[in-house]
């Protein structure tokens, strides 16, 4: 028997409800004490790499891609959280998303992704140990799960040291000096406010 195959696309702000009771069945309220979590918290996503896996009108998975810095270079990602629904597991489904937003990270210019999780899970998806001390998270991480995968050959080298999420900031604030007409019954007079 042949299993349906889940349409992967961007999620969109009407799918966020069902992915957060996803997240939560998947993860529990443990995820915020996860340090990949706590790298993610208060940083900017990139609306252009969060897929969800999407089947008959039915969120059954998701990846996220989030923009961080390691060492102070920006172009990496940190992936996750990668979430497929119980009943649909060992189906492919995150083979896909991670594979289709892959695609898109080199498509961006992005140059390498890393994660933590095991390496026979995502090494089909191109995934390798990073060595020791290379890459360093800002709490508790087994080294041996620092994983990553080189969009650009040799990107690797270029990022050593700590992982921050770039920050969500917020666009400056522009004073705006307008002329505003303010009407009399016999003039029109400019005034500057």
């Amino acid at each position: 028997m042949t299993m349906p195959s889940a349409l992967i696309r961007l999620q969109t702000p009407d799918d966020y409800a069902a992915l957060a009771e996803l997240n939560e069945r998947a993860f529990g309220p443990g995820r915020f004490a996860r340090t990949a979590y706590r790298v993610r918290e208060g940083a900017m996503r990139d609306a252009r790499l969060n897929f969800c896996a999407d089947l008959y009108g039915e969120i059954i998975g998701s990846v996220d891609f989030t923009p961080v810095a390691i060492g102070g270079v920006s172009g990496a990602l940190l992936l996750g959280p990668l979430i497929i629904a119980d009943d649909h597991k060992n189906q492919g489904h995150g083979l896909r998303l991670m594979l289709d937003g892959l695609g898109r990270a080199r498509e961006l210019d992005y140059r390498l992704v890393i994660l933590v999780g095991d390496l026979p899970y995502y090494a089909r998806a191109g995934f390798g140990a990073t060595p020791l001390d290379h890459i360093v998270f800002p709490g508790p991480v087994d080294p041996a799960r620092i994983l990553h995968v080189e969009l650009v050959p040799g990107a690797l080298e270029a990022y050593r040291g700590l992982v921050r999420g770039i920050p969500i900031q917020s666009p400056p604030l522009k004073c705006v000096r307008k002329s505003v007409k303010r009407f009399s019954d016999k003039t029109h007079d400019k005034t500057k406010s």
